[in-house]
Formats: C-alpha cells, sequence, structure tokens
C-alpha cells in the first residue's frame, strides 16, 4: 500500500485512469453513434413493408406494465415503450399509430385478430413465443411476492406450499412463468396486473405476485404488508413483432441493441420516473 496517498494511486496514474475511461466511453458512443446512422442509411422499402405493410407502424403500447408505459400529460403514450416506437417510426421514415391495451395478454391475443400490431414491447416468454418473435431483451424487471406483515412467509421458496394462495393478474409474464414452476400453492385471478392487488385484499390471499416496482410504492403506504426479499423471477422486456417477418426481426435486433449501447433506454426510463429499471446487457450474438 502507498503510504503517502493513503492507499490510493498516485493523482497522475488516477488521471491516466479517468483519461482512458473518458476515451473508452467516448469511442463507445462514436461506435453507438456511427452504427446508428449506419442504419437510418439502411432502411429499403422492402425492409419498410416488412415492418411495416401498411405503411404506418402500428404499435401496441400495454398499460398494464406501469415500469414500460405510462399516459403523458397530453394523454398520448409515453414511457420507454412509447419512446422506442416513435424512434423506430423516425429511423422508418414512416407515421407511427399506437394502440393501447390494459394488459399484456389482450396485446397477445391482438396479433393475429382483427386489429394487427406490427411492434410491441412484451416480456420474452415461450407461451407467447409461438405466435411473436423476440428481440433479445432491453430491460430487465422483478418478479416479486408480498404478503401480510404478519404471514409466516419470509422468503420466496416457502411461497410454493400446499394450501398458499397467489393473486396475480392473468396471463401476465409472471402468471405464464407460474403456470409453469408452481407445483402446490394456488393462483387466484385477477383479470389485470393492476387488479391483482386488489384480489388480495378483498379475498384474502396469503401472497400477491406482481412486477418489484408498484409493489414497492404499495407497501411505502401501507404498514400491514411487506415485500418478501430478492425476487421469484427476472423478468426480460423485449421488443416483440408478429412471427415470419425475418426482414423486420433482423433489422429489430440490431435497433435494440443500439438504443442500450448508446443510452437511449437509460435516459428514457430516467424521463419516465423509473431509474430502477436495470438495461438489459448486451446480447451474445451466435
Amino acid at each position: 500500500m502507498n503510504a503517502k496517498h493513503g492507499g490510493r494511486p498516485p493523482a497522475g496514474r488516477r488521471l491516466a485512469r479517468r483519461v482512458t475511461g473518458a476515451v473508452l466511453w467516448g469511442t463507445l458512443s462514436l461506435l453507438a453513434a456511427c452504427e446508428g446512422k449506419a442504419m437510418a442509411e439502411d432502411v429499403s422499402p422492402a425492409l419498410v413493408r416488412a415492418m411495416a405493410p401498411t405503411g404506418t407502424l402500428r404499435a401496441a403500447i400495454n398499460y398494464g406494465n406501469i415500469v414500460l408505459a405510462q399516459k403523458g400529460a397530453d394523454g398520448e403514450p409515453a414511457g420507454i415503450s412509447a419512446d422506442l416506437a416513435r424512434e423506430l417510426g423516425r429511423r422508418l421514415k414512416i407515421p407511427v399509430a399506437f394502440t393501447t391495451y390494459d394488459t399484456a395478454g389482450k396485446v397477445v391475443e391482438a396479433v393475429g385478430g382483427a386489429h394487427p400490431w406490427d411492434v410491441a414491447f412484451l416480456a420474452i416468454d415461450p407461451q407467447r413465443a409461438q405466435t411473436i418473435a423476440f428481440t433479445a431483451p432491453y430491460v430487465i424487471i422483478e418478479g416479486a411476492y408480498m404478503v401480510p406483515a404478519v404471514s409466516p412467509i419470509t422468503q420466496n421458496d416457502q411461497v410454493d406450499r400446499p394450501g398458499v394462495r397467489i393473486a396475480v393478474g392473468r396471463n401476465t409474464a409472471y402468471d405464464l412463468y407460474l403456470s409453469r414452476h408452481l407445483k402446490n400453492a394456488e393462483r387466484v385471478f385477477a383479470p389485470r396486473s393492476a387488479a391483482a392487488l386488489d384480489v388480495f385484499r378483498r379475498d384474502h390471499t396469503d401472497v400477491v405476485a406482481s412486477v418489484r416496482q408498484p409493489l414497492e410504492v404499495y407497501a411505502r403506504d401501507h404498514a400491514d404488508v411487506r415485500i418478501l426479499p430478492g425476487r421469484f423471477m427476472a423478468i426480460e422486456q423485449a421488443v416483440a413483432l408478429p412471427a415470419g417477418r425475418p426482414e423486420a426481426q433482423a433489422y429489430l435486433d440490431r435497433f435494440v441493441e443500439e438504443m442500450k449501447a448508446s443510452g437511449f433506454v437509460a435516459d428514457a426510463l430516467a424521463k419516465s420516473g423509473q431509474p430502477d429499471a436495470t438495461v438489459a446487457p448486451k446480447a451474445e450474438r451466435p
């Protein structure tokens, strides 16, 4: 240890590290900017048709996930989902039309219905992947459990036991996950994610499962509940499109990676009041 500097490296070395870090960050930003410029120039009429067959980018927004989507002061969609859709439309040089939903399940149902969409913002799930293609994740959020303060349940691994009832929004990412992993506990369904708290209160279920952020908001104002430590699942949020559009899929894959690397995703999360959501790491390319 260097006693003269109290265990810290000399000032010259610290400066060199800061300069090296600044150069590295500048290089990464420059590379992301160059890739973004290349993507903007690499938009052919065929790609636009593959991405948006009607000539308008039809974007599905799920208001059921407050981390990703909120209603703006002007009544229009806001948040990371809407920001990504608008940026994608800007690069494709086509208008964006939003259709909003109150649950992810309804977004999934609409993909082959009377009002289809071109892009959506959903959690990756193998059941959904039967009709939907996903990019790598751009945001990772946590699925968490909340219980009454007097509950004997103190850990996530204590939830899946006979007699335990879990309130959960039907067809949410965490509901689909629990349907595959629970062996003993019973799910009690709410029509949408936000209503799971009502079911938890009204029906006196033992647990409610949801995204961590709204549970934390609720727990701050209600001393009679507590959130279990850790998470029971990681929810990987990705850009989705109808299956069978390989050219559009390839472009979206590059788009998402650039949005993460350039800081666009982190900035949009902070701007929408969701700084605790985690930007997903760079995807490992095969």
